[in-house]
């Protein structure tokens, strides 16, 4: 019974210090939010939400190699978790990856096709592609979800920008920037 009692105190350790971790990620402390990560992974290496979130941590911190391996070992364990996919795309994207983070965005917005964050993306990602039509399209999608959102507001008005709607694409950078 005290080896179960320990397994036990194992998990609810590494359970606290993920989802701590992962709040952190979400307060934007992520030299913290690593350090919590990380001991949760040493005590449960194969926890698929814990990757994913440490994934999107060194993501944000630019270890890109890093990141592409945590989230593609959390994608294994769970291939629909869209967080992972969505944050994958992300690094992908950063790395000039375009093409595979569209298919990353497809595979979560085919999960959830009201992903307002995953819609942004995509239309940011096809934007990059050159794919302004459909970059509009997604952005607008993502904008009628969450209207606030100032990445996709500054994405749609760089969108319109390019299409040579002016005015339009000054109210989506004036509302970014507000």
């Amino acid at each position: 019974e005290l080896d179960r009692a320990v397994e036990l105190s194992v998990f609810e350790d590494a359970f606290a210090l993920s989802k701590r971790g992962d709040v952190k990620r979400l307060l934007g402390r992520h030299a913290e939010a690593m350090e919590d990560l990380d001991k949760a992974l040493l005590l449960s290496p194969d926890d698929a939400f814990t990757l994913a979130s440490r994934g999107n941590v060194r993501g944000v911190l630019r270890q890109h190699q890093e990141a592409l391996a945590d989230l593609t070992k959390a994608l294994e364990r769970i291939p629909n978790d869209t967080f992972a996919l969505v944050s994958r795309s992300g690094v992908k994207s950063m790395l000039s990856l375009h093409q595979e983070a569209l298919a990353d965005l497809n595979i979560a917005l085919a999960l959830n096709p009201d992903d307002a964050f995953a819609l942004g993306r995509r239309g940011d990602v096809r934007h990059l592609l050159g794919q302004e039509e459909l970059a509009l399209a997604d952005l607008d999608r993502a904008l009628q979800l969450r209207p606030d959102d100032s990445f996709a507001l500054a994405s749609r008005g760089d969108v319109k920008r390019l299409l040579g709607l002016h005015k339009e694409a000054v109210k989506d950078l004036d509302a970014a920037v507000d």
